[in-house]
């Protein structure tokens, strides 16, 4: 049988969440497909260290994010971190035999680690890289992947100035659980479901699987904009799930296992990141905005997505409430297309 492997890493949701709808539809092709986390690579516990630091460094201090990304954008530094993703060389390695056909990174490091396995000649298979964000950062890309596959024309380019090789533009990879809800009978059972208002307009304020960010204030705005109530989903962050029903909102939600349902029983998605999240929201047909976005990539997301027309950005807290009356008047839009299989295969 077939066989691909799939490097991705448990850093947020959106690396998972790509590999895991690409492993579905390889499979559906009749491929072997094996899930690898980067994380799990490296060795003793690096891997949990480095996932901690992240997430403490989102929370803890967010600002740090946009120093720490321009670091690796320098030459020296990115070589650095390219040398540190070498450490997962051994471990990957010995997953990696002659039935592989493909090998697909959804992680930056990833990347790093199954090019440097392929310079060493450790790697025949080919080498594809699935862009999650719609922004692409220096360490996103490496000369020596066959395939790069972007979000959009504005990250093609972006990774094409990087070094990428042969660039293609496909839909971000989203289950096909996220589309329109069918009925307005569907959307009310959606509401039910989660102990939602019929009559009210329904904000869903999500900032990643890890609840990080702005969101008390995000919430508070939109409640104040009177455009909507907010709906908001604290992913697996519980101090601010806490946070947020001692003050008193009322539709807070924790880690969401039915989330294509809860998307289709709201009106219109507030973000903070521009990943996973926007993608499936897109996909449901529910018009989305960028407010208070993260430091970073958060806000390099936000510029492509605004800039290429789908998601506008609401840089101060006065064009929230008319960034609100213009994303509900609009209405749902078309689901995006599913990206291809074969052009990742290809």
């Amino acid at each position: 049988m077939t066989r691909v492997v799939i490097v991705s890493a448990r850093v947020g949701a959106g690396h998972d969440g790509a590999a895991c709808e690409l492993a579905r539809r390889f499979r559906e092709r009749g491929m072997r497909v094996d899930r690898l986390d980067f994380l799990d690579l490296l060795p003793g516990r690096l891997g949990r260290i480095l996932c901690g630091f992240y997430q403490r460094q989102l929370t803890v201090a967010p600002r740090s994010w946009d120093w720490l990304l321009a670091l690796l954008g320098t030459r020296v530094i990115a070589g650095l971190a390219r040398r540190f993703a070498r450490l997962a060389t051994p471990g990957l390695g010995e997953v990696i035999d002659r039935d592989v056909v493909l090998t697909v990174s959804t992680y930056p490091m990833a990347t790093h680690t199954l090019a440097h396995l392929k310079a060493i000649g450790g790697l025949a298979a080919p080498l594809a890289v699935y862009l999650t964000d719609p922004s692409v950062h220096r360490l996103c890309i490496s000369p020596l992947a066959q395939l790069t596959v972007a979000p959009n024309e504005i990250a093609a380019d972006q990774a094409q100035r990087w070094g990428a090789r042969r660039t293609v533009v496909a839909r971000p990879l989203v289950a096909p659980e996220f589309r329109p809800p069918r009925s307005w009978a569907e959307r009310l059972r959606a509401r039910a479901m989660f102990g939602l208002p019929e009559g009210q307009r329904l904000a869903l304020v999500v900032s990643g699987s890890w609840g990080v960010g702005h969101v008390e204030s995000i919430a508070a705005d939109v409640a104040a904009s009177g455009q909507a109530v907010p709906v908001v989903v604290c992913g697996r962050n519980e101090r601010l799930r806490e946070r947020l029903t001692a003050a008193g909102f009322r539709f807070v939600l924790g880690w969401v296992e039915s989330m294509p349902e809860l998307m289709r029983a709201c009106d219109v998605v507030v973000q903070n990141a521009g990943g996973l999240s926007t993608s499936e929201a897109l996909a449901t047909g529910l018009p989305v905005l960028t407010y208070r976005c993260l430091p970073g990539h958060g806000r390099a997301n936000a510029a492509v997505l605004d800039a290429e027309g789908t998601v506008p950005w609401v840089r101060r807290r006065a064009d929230l409430e008319p960034a609100l009356t213009r994303a509900l008047a609009a209405g749902n839009t078309e689901p995006a297309r599913p990206a291809p299989v074969a052009e990742v295969a290809s």
